[in-house]
């Protein structure tokens, strides 16, 4: 019985499979399952512990997480790491392959949101947020910005850089921060994405802002979307 439930696994996993030597066939063959790719966006900024990564990606079951995870690990794309001391447990996190995936991950994102059908109010988690500002950035409208702008999403802490018209986020404290926007990602993203003013958030009490408040509505202005790509017919 062992053997045949063996060879049943091996022969659907052999027909999801593109079997196509194209390039891009055999990306689809490594990332291209439902929640793969997302499951690897979530470590783009750094390791996460299983629990983590499932609260931020609403819908997952745990057993499919575990099989994404799994995947991702054989092909090479991610790592099982122990915390160290004091610390317990373990947290799963990209090589140095799966990292370069990033620019493919922002260039993908950035063809997307011309979409006539992309909802940039639907659920942002902390990581996505961070990652679409490096995807949406343009040099030409932040290259005078200096500035260290800092987030407090929740259980996690982000710190964005710009400079020289480049957008790096790493995690970690924001403390020292030019201005520090929190709240859930979602407000922010309403902010920047959606056009909702700061006040509003603020009044709502789903944003706190300390510091340079200028610099927090110019932040807002930073990323505007592109224009929806025309509907066949329109």
């Amino acid at each position: 019985m062992e053997l045949e439930n063996l060879t049943e696994s091996l022969h659907a996993s052999s027909r999801r499979r593109y079997e196509d030597g194209c390039g891009t066939a055999h990306a689809l063959d490594l990332i291209g399952e439902r929640w793969a790719l997302l499951v690897m966006r979530e470590l783009m900024l750094g390791p996460k512990r299983f629990s983590d990564i499932r609260a931020d990606l609403p819908g997952i079951s745990a057993n499919t997480l575990t099989q994404r995870l799994e995947g991702a690990e054989k092909a090479g794309l991610v790592l099982r790491e122990k915390l160290p001391p004091p610390a317990s447990g373990q947290v799963y996190g990209l090589t140095e392959w799966g990292y370069q995936l990033l620019p493919v991950m922002g260039a993908l994102g950035r063809w997307a949101v011309r979409s006539p059908g992309h909802d940039p109010s639907q659920h942002f988690s902390a990581v996505s947020l961070m990652l679409s500002f490096m995807a949406m950035n343009q040099p030409a409208v932040t290259g005078p910005l200096d500035a260290r702008i800092g987030f407090r999403l929740g259980r996690e802490n982000y710190l964005l850089t710009a400079k020289d018209g480049m957008i790096r986020a790493v995690r970690g404290d924001p403390a020292g921060a030019d201005v520090i926007f929190e709240g859930a990602p979602g407000a922010v993203a309403a902010a920047v994405y959606g056009g909702v003013p700061l006040a509003a958030l603020e009044g709502e009490g789903a944003l706190k802002i300390e510091g340079d408040r200028a610099l927090a509505a110019h932040f807002t202005t930073l990323f505007p979307l592109p224009p929806k790509a025309p509907r066949p017919g329109a």
